[in-house]
C-alpha cells in the first residue's frame, strides 16, 4: 500500500540524507532512474473508467457490515482495534465468502459512489484476510506474499496479486494507487482504506454504500485529523501522520495545502491552533498491529 514512499524512512524528516541515499539505490537496484513506478498495469485504468452514470445497481456489503459489527472494537482513545484471534476462529470463512462475492460483481454496471464503495469495501475485506491467514503477526509488514524486488525491501503483501476482478489479477496497490486514487482523485481516499496499522486510519465498524458514502468519508477524515495519530500539536509545532508525507500530492501538493486540508476537518479544539500553524515540523507512523484481545 504505502511502500513506494518508505523505501527511505517513515518517522522523522530529520532523515532525509538517508532517505535520499536509499531512494537512489533501490533505483539503480531496479535499473532505473525513477523510483515512483507505475503499480498498476495498463488494463488495471480501465478498470476506474468504466462505470454507468445514474445506474441503481447496488452491491450488497451485509455479510462485511455484520463481521465489522462483531470485529471490530472502538476504543475509548478513538482508535478502532479489530479482535483478530475471534475473527480467524468464527469469521474467517464468511470473510472469505464475502470476498469471494466481491470478486463477481461486474463493477462497469455501478455509478461512481457505489464502485467507491465497492473497492474500498474489497481492499479492506482483503487486507484483514491477509492478516488472518497470517495472524498471528505484530504488523503487516511482517507479511511476505512475493511481488518482486521492491517488496523484499519495503515488506508487506501490498504487490501480490490477491483478487480478480472482470478477469483482471489485482494486488492492493493496483486496488488503492491504480484505480482508487488516480480514478476518484479524492483525499479521503487515505481515510477508507485501511492497512491494519495503528497508525493508519480507523477501519469502520460498518461497511461503505454508495448511497452514505459522502458522510462515511467525512465522518473518516473527520476522526483521524482530530486524533494525535493524524495530528499533534506540541508547543505550536505541527507533527502529522507519514500520510500527509506519503501521499503530499493527494493533499494539495505541498504543505500549505496538507495544514488546509486539516483544516476543513478539524474540530474546534484543533482548528484554532492549525490556523496557527504555517508548517509541519515531523511526520510519524505506527505499522504495530490494530489489534485488541
Amino acid at each position: 500500500m504505502r511502500d513506494l514512499h518508505l523505501l527511505c524512512g517513515r518517522t522523522s524528516s530529520n532523515t532525509n540524507v538517508t532517505r535520499r541515499l536509499f531512494v537512489f539505490a533501490a533505483g539503480l537496484l531496479l535499473g532505473t532512474s525513477a523510483i515512483t513506478l507505475p503499480v498498476a498495469a495498463a488494463n488495471v485504468a480501465d478498470l476506474h473508467t468504466m462505470h454507468a452514470k445514474g445506474s441503481t445497481v447496488a452491491v450488497d456489503h451485509a455479510a462485511w457490515d455484520n463481521l465489522l459489527k462483531m470485529y471490530v472494537v472502538p476504543g475509548a482513545d478513538g482508535v478502532n482495534r479489530v479482535r483478530y484471534a475471534k475473527f480467524k476462529a468464527d469469521g474467517h470463512a464468511a470473510l472469505k465468502a464475502y470476498v469471494a462475492a466481491l470478486e463477481k460483481v461486474d463493477v462497469a454496471t455501478l455509478d461512481r459512489p457505489e464502485q467507491f464503495a465497492f473497492w474500498a469495501n474489497l481492499y479492506n475485506a482483503k487486507t484483514i484476510d491477509v492478516v488472518l491467514d497470517k495472524y498471528p503477526v505484530k504488523s503487516i509488514k511482517d507479511i511476505s506474499l512475493g511481488g518482486g524486488l521492491l517488496t523484499l525491501v519495503t515488506g508487506g503483501p501490498w504487490k501480490a496479486k490477491l483478487v480478480k476482478v472482470k478477469g483482471q489479477d489485482l494486488s492492493l496497490d493496483d486496488i488503492e494507487h491504480g484505480i482508487l486514487r488516480p480514478g476518484f482523485k479524492d483525499p479521503r481516499v487515505h481515510y477508507a482504506v485501511n492497512c491494519a496499522s495503528f497508525g493508519c486510519p480507523n477501519l469502520a465498524t460498518e461497511a461503505f454504500t454508495g448511497a452514505r458514502l459522502e458522510a462515511q468519508l467525512d465522518a473518516g477524515a473527520q476522526a483521524y485529523i482530530n486524533h494525535s495519530r493524524g495530528v499533534k500539536l506540541d508547543g505550536g509545532k505541527v507533527t502529522a501522520s507519514s500520510i500527509y508525507n506519503w501521499f503530499q500530492a493527494d493533499f494539495g501538493g505541498n504543505e500549505a495545502g496538507v495544514l488546509a486540508h486539516m483544516r476543513k476537518y478539524a474540530g474546534p479544539a484543533l482548528k484554532p491552533k492549525l490556523d496557527a500553524a504555517t508548517a509541519i515540523a515531523d511526520y510519524d507512523y505506527d505499522w504495530s498491529l490494530n489489534e485488541v484481545k
